[in-house]
């Protein structure tokens, strides 16, 4: 597919449920093992039509809800706006939508860091964890031995890399105006829960709840595009220091790349999970994953 061709975003049905007395938008598509994809901060569910397309080609049932406050879900109340509060949502989505079956679990950016909190106080819901330029590291940048954690990175920083990361340039005329559209939506419909989520992407350090998903053997894989420089290289490393992973794959691009390449998406996450079933049922990690793809971190 071309930059200039159309995503096929049409098999892609976009309902409302209703969870926890409140309304949530989602997109449903496909038939198979039911498989969930959280999305990054500022955006919604709908930003990522061409890459859920892509999903649902693999062969699975794939869940896609806007999180609460984005999207036309209802933002939670203001003392449950936390990762913990985003992953009792998800679970409640999950019975909601009539989810029984524990689900291949995918997160983007604050997405990733809310399946991480999701797999760690729900674990019977997740058979399989896959998190993409995911917030949870503890570093935001090392030299030598000296390490400056996320709360050490002042707003300006992070603002400076976030209008050239969050948008890829190889598709920027087809891209941005469907970014932009959504964060000023979301900003303008909800404010409070837009700077409260941010600041919560900023400084998530979700090391613990890292580790014990490693004592649990959870399949982990963690896909990072290497120009990324809002989840920076030493935020990626601490996290999968962390988990103990050896599933790692740095991709050409920003941090979100799977906007551009919707159709490198689908493909790597065919092998993916394809693995990532094989590691469930053998209840170990597969290295082998990373001779699947075509690029390893590490």
């Amino acid at each position: 597919m071309t930059a200039g061709e159309d995503l096929p975003t049409e098999r892609l049905e976009w309902r409302t449920a209703t969870v926890s007395g409140r309304p949530a938008a989602y997109g449903t598509a496909g038939t198979g093992p039911p498989l969930i994809f959280l999305h990054g901060w500022a955006v919604t569910n709908r930003t990522y039509a061409g890459a859920l397309e892509r999903l649902r080609r693999v062969g699975t049932r794939v869940l896609a809800p806007a999180l609460p406050g984005f999207g036309g879900t209802a933002p939670l109340p203001a003392d449950q706006t936390t990762v913990e509060g985003y992953a009792a949502w998800v679970d409640a989505f999950l019975t909601a939508v009539g989810c029984r079956e524990p689900v291949v679990m995918i997160g983007h950016s604050f997405g990733g860091g809310v399946a991480i909190q999701t797999a760690h106080d729900f674990p019977e819901r997740v058979r399989a964890l896959v998190l993409v330029n995911s917030i949870g590291g503890s570093a935001w940048t090392r030299n030598g031995s000296i390490v400056k954690t996320m709360r050490d990175r002042p707003l300006w920083d992070w603002g400076l890399h976030f209008p050239r990361d969050v948008w890829p340039l190889g598709q920027v005329r087809k891209v941005l105006p469907v970014i932009v559209r959504d964060m000023v939506t979301n900003a303008l419909r909800n404010p409070a829960t837009f700077r409260r989520v941010a600041d919560i992407a900023r400084f998530a350090d979700l090391t613990h709840e890292l580790r014990e998903l490693r004592e649990r053997r959870l399949p982990v894989v963690v896909l990072w595009g290497e120009q990324d420089r809002i989840v920076t290289r030493a935020s990626i490393d601490a996290l999968v220091d962390a988990v103990g992973t050896e599933n790692v794959v740095t991709l050409p691009g920003s941090h979100s790349w799977l906007l551009a390449e919707p159709e490198a998406f689908g493909e790597m996450m065919t092998n993916v999970l394809s693995v990532a079933e094989r590691a469930k049922a053998a209840r170990s990690r597969h290295p082998l994953l990373a001779r699947l793809l075509r690029h390893r971190a590490r």
